[in-house]
């Protein structure tokens, strides 16, 4: 992977401020995203999608693995970040030169240079699948940003304030589409709508996210 993958100068991708704190790079992950489905794919034969239990025993829709030194793992004993697979006691894999490239490049296009994430969740929605508003605070330092990378079908982003009553604004996210936030915006309420049926022809039924943190 180049850099060029991730130039502006053809004046292809474009960056939307949503409010302080939060940029949608719009096509941003676009010339890099069949080689980052690639990586999924070969990641998931290491550590497979599952479908995580809250601590109130409910089963997330949106199915999950994780890559990088630390993986995020939700059960009855709570949500936290661990160092290990919990379904096979093994590492995580590692995270792909790839993913490491286009987290700390959408970074700094976003205003938040040096970013190097240590943990990769990957979400794979299918029909019917969301994820409600919550806030990103297990992480053990929050200057960092979050880089929140959607691939394959769209859906609608929900980003709100500090306190999860307030009303958030709903952002359509297609394909290639790079969100970043930090800063004041850190721990707001964010989430996204049901995925409804499509076909992607690089995804098929699916739509995968990657949400890159610094966790440890």
């Amino acid at each position: 992977m180049t850099n060029d993958l991730f130039d502006f100068s053809d004046g292809e991708p474009w960056r939307e401020s949503i409010g302080e704190g939060i940029v949608v790079l719009r096509r941003f992950a676009l010339k890099a995203a069949p080689e980052l489905i690639q990586e999924i794919g070969a990641l998931a034969l290491q550590a497979p999608f599952r479908n995580m239990i809250t601590p109130g025993g409910h089963a997330m829709s949106a199915a999950m693995t994780c890559a990088g030194r630390l993986g995020w793992v939700t059960d009855r004993a709570g949500y936290r970040y661990q160092s290990t697979d919990p379904d096979s006691g093994r590492p995580w894999p590692a995270m792909p030169e790839s993913f490491l490239a286009l987290a700390s490049a959408a970074a700094e296009e976003a205003g938040f240079a040096g970013f190097v994430p240590d943990a990769c969740l990957i979400n794979r929605y299918q029909r019917g699948a969301r994820m409600g508003l919550h806030q990103d605070k297990d992480e053990q330092d929050f200057s960092w940003p979050i880089v929140s990378v959607s691939l394959g079908l769209p859906i609608t982003f929900q980003f709100g304030g500090p306190k999860r009553s307030d009303t958030p604004v709903k952002i359509p996210l297609e394909h290639g589409d790079v969100v970043v936030w930090g800063g004041a915006a850190r721990r707001f309420y964010h989430g996204v709508l049901t995925l409804r049926a499509g076909h992607h022809p690089l995804t098929g039924p699916c739509r995968y996210n990657l949400t890159f943190r610094r966790a440890g």
